[in-house]
């Protein structure tokens, strides 16, 4: 059995950020692990986007001003991850500022695109990076049961073919060459909730020193690794 250990007794990176297809459990992976290592939690607040429920009724209409809000709304957030925080010492979060342009390679035209990329562009530059991504890798029987479960009413419309094309957008850009360290976690297997012996493991694996810059971690079934 994976021993429990103290945050203070892992080489633990300071920002992680956890990402991932819609659904497949960002969020509560991320508050799972905040409340475990006492860490800052930060939360995408995609609530507060007024046009993404009409987004997802006509996305050709309105996916130019969802994908701005969203852009200038994380950025503003990010900026807020450099004030000092006495009380914790980890900041982790369920978003990457670079998922941005993951959906906006799939919804905005081409010229929506190039204006939507250079204002991207030189946003970026002041953005702070993750020092480690945790990427939830899914199949599209368990996104579309989570999107499901959860009840949020605008999510009901979102296609099956959506769900491919950006599951597709993800892979394409975390498997190749980023440039930060990104860590691959199978979550088909894996109960966030209830599994406290692969959450262990998966926390000994983030506090692993020296890791490759691109690595996978997988569980079989509850309390079984691979």
């Amino acid at each position: 059995m994976t021993e429990k250990k103290n945050a203070s007794e892992l080489a633990l990176p300071r920002y992680i950020a956890i990402e991932g297809v819609i659904g497949a459990g960002k969020t509560t992976l991320a508050t799972l692990l905040s409340n475990r290592l006492n860490a800052r939690l930060v939360l995408e607040r995609f609530k507060q986007n007024p046009f993404l429920e009409d987004f997802y009724r006509d996305p050709e209409r309105h996916a130019f001003q969802t994908q701005i809000f969203f852009l200038l709304s994380r950025y503003r957030q990010q900026q807020e991850l450099g004030q000092l925080d006495l009380f914790h010492q980890m900041i982790i979060s369920d978003y990457t500022f670079d998922k941005d342009r993951i959906f906006a390679t799939l919804t905005l035209s081409e010229h929506e695109f190039r204006l939507y990329d250079s204002l991207l562009s030189a946003l970026a530059e002041q953005v702070q990076l993750p020092d480690l991504v945790i990427y939830l890798q899914s199949n599209m029987n368990r996104l579309i049961r989570n999107i499901r479960n959860r009840g949020r009413a605008m999510e009901q419309n979102i296609s099956v073919g959506y769900l491919q094309e950006l599951s597709e957008a993800y892979s394409q850009h975390f498997f190749r060459e980023t440039g930060i360290n990104t860590l691959i976690v199978n979550t088909p297997e894996f109960d966030f909730v209830n599994d406290q012996v692969a959450m262990e493991a998966l926390i000994d694996e983030i506090g692993r020193p020296n890791p490759a810059p691109l690595r996978m971690f997988q569980v079989s079934k509850p309390g079984k690794l691979l």
